[in-house]
């Protein structure tokens, strides 16, 4: 016969107290894990329907082509400035090598004789045989001309020609200062402005002054005229007329340009000044004797 275990009261009791302690944890966690799953669920929902993602794809496109569009504008912009560099590369006095672009050239030798136009193949086999190098000299012609050159040809031509380009002068727009005051002014104050003016005529501006008649009813007619010759006077062999005094403004003012005097026009000014000076002394010793 099997045995029948029995149990008391005090040992059944405790393990349905930890049996009904585990099933309360069970279910309190398996009530979190849904809630959690659940929190994930809805939030992830409400992101998608806050921030639509087709409206992020639609907002990114133009930025893509914008970057494609703006690096190929890019490229343009780089072939252009390699062409640029390349151009003023050829024009430049230098030794180009074998690389002949032109079928047939116009050559000249190292002494300057013209050897007519030559195939370029043969141009090289007479670099070889010379030890020269090929320069270019006229490339608008056509053929294009071409000299033989040695080393120290070379080197001599590029020291004449970066010489001759200190000694140009390079050319500025002149500039053009203005000064507007009364036909009252003041004699001091006509010495000052005849001061400035002829400051601004050494730096080679062209000044343009503008005088006001005044109000003076008994004014002469003819005092703006006297104020220009004025300060005129006060820089012989220095300014003349740019623009001669003409009325402006309805006839209430007069304006005139004045300028720096030519290299020809000091000249013949020093010139005059020397025939006057000559004159003055024959006159003075006729006069003595």
């Amino acid at each position: 016969m099997p045995l029948t275990v029995q149990r008391s009261n005090h040992e059944v009791k405790p393990a349905l107290w930890m049996a009904a302690v585990f099933l309360k944890r069970l279910t309190l966690q398996i009530i979190k894990t849904e809630k959690n799953y659940t929190r994930r669920c809805f939030g992830k929902y409400i992101m998608q329907k806050t921030v639509p993602a087709p409206l992020s794809l639609i907002a990114s496109a133009p930025r893509l082509s914008y970057l494609i569009r703006a690096k190929a504008f890019s490229t343009v912009e780089d072939t252009q400035d390699e062409r640029k560099k390349k151009k003023k590369n050829e024009t430049a006095f230098s030794n180009i090598g074998r690389k002949i672009n032109e079928r047939i050239i116009h050559v000249l030798d190292e002494k300057g004789n013209d050897l007519g136009n030559m195939h370029r193949a043969n141009v090289i086999r007479l670099m070889d045989e010379r030890d020269l190098r090929l320069v270019r000299r006229n490339p608008g012609t056509e053929p294009p001309q071409y000299q033989l050159m040695t080393g120290i040809q070379i080197h001599e031509e590029r020291l004449r020609l970066r010489a001759s380009g200190k000694a140009r002068p390079t050319p500025g727009p002149t500039l053009t200062k203005e000064l507007t005051f009364s036909s009252n002014i003041g004699q001091h104050d006509l010495d000052t402005k005849s001061k400035q003016i002829q400051q601004w005529i050494e730096k080679k501006y062209k000044v343009q002054i503008t005088i006001k008649k005044g109000k003076n009813a008994e004014e002469p007619e003819n005092k703006i005229e006297e104020i220009f010759n004025h300060i005129l006077q006060t820089m012989p062999g220095i300014a003349t007329f740019s623009s001669r005094p003409q009325s402006v403004k309805g006839g209430k003012a007069v304006m005139c340009v004045l300028r720096h005097l030519s290299k020809k026009e000091e000249d013949a000014y020093r010139e005059t000044q020397g025939t006057q000076k000559g004159d003055t002394l024959n006159r003075e010793n006729r006069i003595e004797n």
